[in-house]
């Protein structure tokens, strides 16, 4: 549960979003030990002093300040990047830093109650917390909180309960994990990450030139799931949009011919051509999906 600026919440109550950034004025984790889907509470300030909404943790990302502006807009809590900055700028630790690290608490499908419904603080909450605490399901205190909330969200938004309702059920004493949906911000950051920062084909990891680019596009039912992603240079992300870069299920880089019959150039291309991926994520589940990378051969690549 985490102490929430009250103009932060009351700003994204009305915005209908399906994410938000809870940021941090630093770059350090406010939160340790998260895992993802966990649910996460917003605690409003005084003079409010409830429980009044909350979300599901994703991840945990340090991005400049420019950077999580153009990731998640007004899922920031601000209108603009303008007044963004003003609320972050008198709390940073650097508040004349050109660009400065803010911490992102990356949150998914996100719920704000309307205040007859909110939750009184818990008993044990102390006044002088000023960032959050954990609460456990296996001690009363935390089952009985997360039975207030489950009971508000089954009333209040019945597509997010059946999210929650898919997930088995809870039972006293069982940790509460749900499989959060992420959006395109959360979707972006993850690739980021997965990618430890470096383009998938030529390495790169200048941070504002790499995107996040989906394998099967979004607008054709692709998902925003990291193993449907490939972190790219601008210029590169562009061309496998188009078709004409692609990736093979074998992790290998296709450049295509068209680039030199339309445009008599692509020197710096070609020499990638057949190159294994240059950064390739970790992990198994987040690595490209031979399967969408298949697809992308076969339905985009002009060969």
């Amino acid at each position: 549960m985490g102490v929430t600026d009250n103009g932060w919440f009351d700003y994204l109550s009305h915005e209908g979003v399906d994410e938000v950034n809870f940021w941090h004025p630093s770059g350090k984790a406010p939160f340790v030990g998260l895992e993802q889907g966990a649910p996460f509470l917003f605690k409003l300030k005084r003079p409010f002093n409830h429980v009044a909404g909350g979300g599901f943790f994703v991840k945990f990302s340090v991005l400049p300040l420019s950077l999580a502006w153009d990731t998640f807009e007004r899922k920031n809590g601000a209108s603009t990047r303008e007044l963004f900055e003003r609320m972050i700028r008198p709390l940073s630790p650097d508040p004349g830093a050109r660009d400065p690290d803010i911490g992102c608490t990356i949150l998914a499908s996100p719920f704000f109650w309307p205040k007859e419904s909110w939750i009184p603080d818990p008993e044990a909450w102390s006044g002088n917390i000023v960032t959050g605490r954990y609460y456990d399901t296996t001690r009363a205190e935390g089952a009985r909180l997360w039975s207030a909330v489950q009971a508000r969200l089954d009333v209040a938004d019945s597509a997010l309960s059946a999210v929650v309702a898919s997930e088995p059920p809870a039972t006293y004493g069982d940790p509460v994990l749900v499989k959060p949906r992420l959006g395109q911000g959360a979707f972006r950051v993850c690739v980021t990450d997965a990618y430890r920062r470096r383009c998938a084909i030529t390495g790169e990891s200048t941070l504002p030139v790499l995107e996040a680019a989906h394998i099967l596009p979004f607008s054709e039912s692709g998902p925003h799931e990291v193993s449907n992603g490939l972190l790219l240079r601008s210029d590169f992300h562009k061309l496998f949009d188009l078709g004409l870069v692609t990736v093979t299920p074998d992790f290998h880089v296709e450049v295509s011919p068209r680039i030199r019959d339309a445009w008599f150039n692509g020197k710096a291309y070609y020499r990638l051509n057949r190159q294994r991926l240059a950064s390739i994520p970790d992990e198994e589940s987040q690595q490209p999906d031979p399967t969408l990378l298949r697809w992308h051969n076969e339905h985009r690549y002009q060969k």
